[in-house]
């Protein structure tokens, strides 16, 4: 499948005719696919605005097939900012999910071999997300390189209020511990749903960016991260099926609050 036909699936929410899996396409490739995809979408007027960690939870890796975490860009027309209940159309999204994530916005650009204690220096602010992932295979059934080709799984992201990282901890050791304890629990229209927290992505979501920024960096072609980028972390829970018309909300642990979201069509 060229970059052209990737496109035009993401444009319209239409499923693959036939997947792409290994060995057809192995990683590397299939990230030089999404670059591509990513070239075109910069060609047509969006604007990068960051990007997206998948499959940090390991304990969802064996139900989609996938065993490491990927990464795609979060465009200007898939981001939203709100300061605590928010709107997302899932017009021309294809078997939406939804994940509650935390969300880093990043006040410079890392140096080289960063550590912890670098990212936290480079972080500016902490929110809650709403990433809504969708899949152009059926049943969401894939290998790890199609899922880099689908652009991440990245449909929409809702970010809520955003925390100043220094006013929470004094430094990584406490940025790093206070995520990795919190908990969230998400909730359809006043229900339950299901439990997380912090430490199922990769151990905190800091640690989650940090194995990100070292993957990045190693693809050929890839963009560095920028003061102002977002970068949302990867899901707590399970990615849950959503619809039109539906309400969820996401009531995290301290530092980052709640965070809902209605959907439209």
């Amino acid at each position: 499948m060229t970059p052209t036909e990737l496109l035009h699936h993401s444009d319209s929410g239409a499923l693959w005719g036939s997947p792409l899996a290994a060995p057809a396409l192995d990683v590397p490739s299939a990230y030089q696919l999404a670059l591509a995809v990513r070239a075109l979408r910069l060609g047509r007027g969006e604007q990068p605005r960051g990007f997206k960690i998948g499959f940090t939870n390991r304990s969802i890796w064996a139900r989609y097939d996938v065993f490491g975490p990927i990464w795609g860009t979060v465009y200007d027309s898939t981001l939203r900012h709100c300061e605590g209940r928010g709107e997302l159309s899932l017009s021309q999204t294809c078997q939406p999910r939804l994940e509650p994530e935390a969300v880093f916005g990043l006040g410079a650009t890392p140096p080289a071999a960063a550590t912890l204690d670098d990212l936290f220096a480079a972080i500016d602010w902490v929110a809650p997300g709403f990433e809504v992932v969708q899949s152009h295979m059926k049943d969401w059934k894939f290998k790890a390189a199609a899922t880099v080709a689908d652009g991440g799984l990245h449909g929409r992201l809702l970010v809520g209020r955003r925390v100043p990282v220094r006013d929470i901890a004094a430094n990584a050791q406490q940025f790093d511990a206070l995520l990795a304890s919190c908990q969230v629990s998400l909730s359809k229209h006043g229900q339950a749903v299901e439990q997380g927290c912090g430490a199922n992505v990769l151990d905190s979501p800091l640690r989650a960016l940090h194995f990100f920024l070292t993957e990045l960096r190693q693809c050929p072609g890839a963009p560095e991260l920028l003061p102002g980028d977002v970068v949302t972390t990867g899901t707590w829970t399970d990615a849950w099926p959503v619809q039109a018309g539906e309400s969820w909300r996401a009531s995290f642990g301290a530092p980052l609050g709640s965070l809902e979201v209605d959907f439209t069509a």
